[in-house]
């Protein structure tokens, strides 16, 4: 099974005023001037939903979401309409939305609840993970975070700066500096020394590096160490250049030990359709509900470099748990997750999963499963099933 990209998402929906003929053959009501629909729904842990069904009430006008959250609608009337969004194991929910004639823009948040009828939560928790690779140093550094400060995946991510020392500049005790030749660098500490930079391990060379050639998108992790006895051993300054008296620098790439397999929304099962005509049974349709196996051990990798940066998560998957207590693999789909590495760790988990069967009226029955995976690095939640991570 394969997984899809994973896209960061406003957690909104845009009713943006769209109008031209390129958008008239969508609907017989849109000759002179049309709407599109589109934005995002969520679970209520703010993590976009794939395959929710997003419909303009009476009309036909309607869109899955992708994998993203992200739907988009065109052909819609200016005016209020009433938004119906549903999807299998979670509440449905109307909004009414106000779309403009002058172009203005109107918001809707569209969160969907989970629906009490999923199975037990399953908690990864992680206490030591077992780093390897070229990044385990920095991951076993980052993990204990002493001596120097981290700028890890996501908060660079996050930070979304124009280079390189716009970025360290934003930390205390760091203040940028601009090279006569153009391009950015940095000094440390009120001193009036250049830092040792290295990147993935490798020193530069001893002259003044310009930091901003590193665009900041390339980045998986950074080490700043602003005293002259705080890096690693390791990097303390190679023979033949200056120590680390005006501090050190580490840069680690982006590779692809570092990115997460892609994610597709393609499966060859119309889940959603089985269960409306009862080939396959729902949470609420069986007596006894399809359960993880105990006594069968299921491996779910907490992935290194959010653990070492202390992220959580969540992932909740979709399938269908045949009569044998397999996995049909052409059904099972990732509905919702907080990143795309939990995402991919789960997938990988759950293809040896044995389940024990649903029950109805005494006999086995195929059931749809929506399964919760909560990726815990601290202390185990209460009423939960815990399998370790490595």
């Amino acid at each position: 099974m394969r997984l899809a990209g994973f896209a960061q998402c406003r957690l909104l929906v845009q009713l943006t005023l769209l109008c031209g003929s390129a958008l008239v053959s969508a609907s017989p009501a849109t000759s002179q001037h049309s709407a599109a629909l589109s934005g995002i729904v969520t679970d209520s842990s703010d993590a976009p939903l794939f395959g929710a069904v997003v419909e303009v009430a009476g009309t036909s006008l309607r869109a899955r979401t992708d994998v993203g959250g992200e739907f988009r609608i065109a052909g819609i009337a200016p005016g209020t309409e009433d938004i119906h969004v549903r999807r299998l194991g979670f509440a449905p929910v109307t909004r009414r939305a106000r779309i403009n004639p002058n172009g203005d823009h109107g918001s809707v948040q569209i969160v969907l609840a989970l629906l009490p009828t999923a199975v037990k939560t399953i908690v990864v928790q992680a206490s030591r993970v077992q780093f390897s690779g070229r990044l385990a140093g920095y991951y076993e550094r980052l993990r204990r975070r002493s001596g120097g400060v981290f700028i890890a995946r996501e908060e660079i991510d996050r930070r979304t700066s124009r280079s390189l020392s716009q970025l360290l500049a934003a930390t205390p005790g760091i203040n940028a500096h601009r090279l006569r030749a153009g391009g950015g660098a940095v000094r440390m500490r009120g001193r009036a020394c250049r830092p040792l930079v290295w990147i993935d391990g490798v020193p530069m060379p001893a002259g003044e590096v310009d930091l901003d050639a590193f665009p900041v998108n390339t980045l998986h992790g950074i080490e700043l160490y602003l005293g002259s006895t705080t890096a690693p051993f390791d990097y303390t300054g190679p023979q033949g250049m200056p120590g680390s008296n005006c501090g050190t620098i580490l840069l680690w790439s982006r590779g692809r030990d570092t990115e997460s397999a892609p994610r597709t929304a393609s499966r060859l099962l119309d889940v959603e359709q089985m269960a409306a005509t009862r080939s396959v049974f729902t949470a609420d349709q069986v007596d006894t509900q399809a359960e993880l196996s105990s006594p069968v051990p299921l491996e779910v990798i907490y992935p290194a470099s959010l653990f070492a940066a202390g992220v959580e998560g969540i992932v909740m998957a979709e399938f269908i748990v045949e009569v044998t207590g397999r996995i049909d693999e052409n059904s099972f789909a990732i509905v919702s997750a907080s990143h795309p590495l939990f995402a991919e760790a789960v997938s990988r988990a759950i293809e040896s999963a044995i389940y024990s069967p649903a029950i109805k009226e005494g006999v086995a029955v195929r059931q749809v499963v929506h399964q919760r995976f909560e990726f815990s690095a601290s202390s185990k939640p209460a009423n939960v099933s815990t399998l370790p991570g490595r």
